[in-house]
């Protein structure tokens, strides 16, 4: 098990109880019902958690925002205990990653804040100020399946690694027809943090 970052008391505070809890069942149960690979146990916080919550940064203030096959509730959860000021849907269309997170939103205390949406996104009808999704698919993928989604003035930011830059160019005559600017961010939970790259896509 990876040893608790002395940075993730400044980026949870007074929700850093809670965010330990998330790290256990990542590393239990997560990991129990295939959630995650054995292998992530021992980088829960570096990786998984912080990485997450380095979004946080860019996230307008009160935003609701929906996070797009959210898997074991990667970005959503840490999002939801870095920045209390959010309303976060985790959006999951996988039976049992869905009740992996209806336990977690209900054993860390959420439900005032985070809910559970079993469904595709392509079959979700509401709206957001902010799309996210992490580890979902490429850019050429995940961008159809989120566009729908963002409400007007609303804006994607969707936490990519080291390939963001290609699967921009890739993607490139899909944004130019839905209309979509892209900005590249590199952003920290907190400055003795590593970074996270988070691709922002807002309407032209």
């Amino acid at each position: 098990m990876e040893t608790e970052p002395v940075e993730a008391a400044d980026v949870f505070g007074d929700r850093l109880g809670l965010t330990r809890r998330y790290v256990d069942m990542l590393s239990s149960r997560g990991v129990e019902w295939g959630l995650l690979g054995p292998r992530e146990a021992g980088r829960l916080w570096s990786r998984h958690v912080l990485n997450s919550a380095a979004a946080a940064g860019v996230m307008p203030e009160g935003a609701h925002i929906v996070d797009v096959g959210s898997g074991a509730g990667l970005p959503g959860i840490p999002l939801a205990l870095a920045r209390p000021d959010l309303g976060v849907t985790l959006l999951e269309p996988l039976l049992r990653r869905a009740e992996f997170l209806e336990l977690a939103v209900d054993e860390l205390d959420l439900e005032e804040r985070v809910r559970v949406v079993r469904a595709r996104a392509e079959d979700h009808e509401d709206v957001y100020d902010v799309v996210t999704a992490r580890a979902v698919g490429a850019l050429s993928k995940l961008v159809p399946w989120c566009e729908p989604l963002l409400d007007e003035g609303g804006e994607m930011l969707l936490i990519k690694g080291a390939s963001a830059p290609d699967e921009l160019a890739k993607a490139e005559k899909l944004l130019r027809r839905l209309r979509l600017r892209a900005d590249v961010l590199s952003v920290r939970a907190d400055p003795r943090s590593e970074p996270t790259t988070v691709v922002r896509l807002r309407r032209v």
